[in-house]
């Protein structure tokens, strides 16, 4: 039987409005009615991994408020385990999301609750639920350096792989990164992962994915460069999984050649959680013990998938949807 997914993050409500364009420095935008959707880093991607039939259990925390409750029961209604999502004295976190029309998205987030979760309590949790080989922990950012540390050394400590979601990037240290055994950064946060890890400058045994143009390939060449450089500063035997939005993602495995996976072709409605349907998918692949360029192969395609409804967690994808797309 696959492993279990351990989500260790965030849970929002979040409070989205499509607007004509995304607002700059002091302007107000008029868009439509505001629509309410249960999200949250750590939610979604729990939810993403819940739907493609992974066995879920979420460590994480809400408020004593409405909003906490209707969370807790969203997640539940998933299948997913939350008896550690704790109760917390801080309200429940809040998104506050504006959609273009391009379904491009700007979004500020109240963290709330997710301020909570300590390194104690989530080792108390990985304990309590008996984590072990064959299981994935997955740590997401929006919780506590301290929280994810925990999470992370818990899972090795355990036997279990340890994948990081490095969203947002900022604020992590060397150390914290070098105990997860798969990172999946965007390019930006890949190269503050590069920074964090004070990673030497310059390309270093970088080489264009096969089939790539030479636009893509030059693009893939310097984004491989720079995830060598953070697996060079850690264990061995990790891998890095960049996302590159419409391009796609690059799988960098310390012990092989990168793997170039192109972005599927769907019509987006809203991008809001498709790196939380990727990082969600990537962990059920992985804990399903699929190779790596299969996983990503997969993460990819539910990634896309999730852009073509409205909301973080309304599009991600069930395991019979993402076989049909796949098989198409």
């Amino acid at each position: 039987m696959p492993g279990r997914v351990v989500v260790v993050g965030s849970v929002n409500v979040d409070l989205v409005v499509v607007a004509p364009r995304l607002p700059g420095p002091g302007e107000t935008v008029t868009g439509g009615d505001v629509a309410r959707h249960h999200g949250g880093k750590g939610g979604n991607q729990a939810v993403a991994a819940a739907r493609l039939g992974a066995r879920v259990a979420f460590v994480g925390a809400v408020g004593e408020d409405d909003f906490g409750a209707a969370a807790r029961a969203a997640l539940a209604a998933e299948g997913i385990d939350v008896t550690h999502l704790a109760t917390a004295s801080r309200p429940t976190g809040v998104a506050l999301i504006v959609v273009d029309a391009r379904a491009e998205n700007l979004i500020a987030v109240a963290p709330g609750a997710n301020a909570s979760p300590t390194a104690a309590s989530v080792a108390s949790a990985l304990t309590a639920l008996a984590v072990g080989p064959g299981d994935l922990v997955l740590a997401c950012r929006e919780v506590p350096p301290d929280a994810v540390r925990a999470a992370l050394a818990g899972a090795r400590a355990a036997g279990a792989v340890a994948v990081l979601n490095p969203a947002p990037a900022d604020g992590l240290d060397a150390a914290t990164i070098a105990l997860a055994d798969v990172l999946t950064p965007n390019e930006a946060e890949l190269a503050l992962l590069a920074a964090a890890g004070h990673a030497t400058a310059g390309p270093t045994g970088a080489t264009a994915a096969p089939g790539a143009g030479a636009q893509a390939g030059s693009r893939a060449a310097e984004v491989e460069a720079t995830a060598r450089r953070v697996l060079a500063a850690g264990p061995a035997g990790r891998a890095v999984v960049v996302t590159l939005g419409a391009a796609g993602a690059l799988a960098v495995p310390a012990g092989g050649p990168a793997i170039l996976v192109p972005a599927v072709r769907v019509a987006p409605v809203d991008t809001t959680g498709a790196g939380d349907a990727f990082s969600g998918a990537l962990a059920v692949g992985l804990a399903a013990g699929r190779p790596l360029a299969e996983a990503v192969r997969r993460a990819v395609a539910a990634a896309g998938l999730s852009t073509t409804r409205a909301g973080a967690r309304a599009g991600m994808p069930t395991a019979a949807e993402l076989a049909a797309f796949l098989a198409e």
